[in-house]
């Protein structure tokens, strides 16, 4: 079985991990909804 301090150590990491997605996501999802991103515009054909 791993030590004490490694599972503490493997703990934060994920903590670490999992708050930078959630962050990463909040800020995606703030962008689409105030319109700084469009779906339509990434297909933006030759018409």
């Amino acid at each position: 079985m791993a030590d004490r301090g490694s599972l503490k150590l493997v703990g934060f990491i994920f903590a670490t991990v999992t708050l930078a997605v959630m962050l990463t996501t909040g800020m995606v999802v703030k962008g689409y909804a105030d319109g700084a991103y469009s779906l339509e515009a990434a297909s933006s054909g030759g018409e």
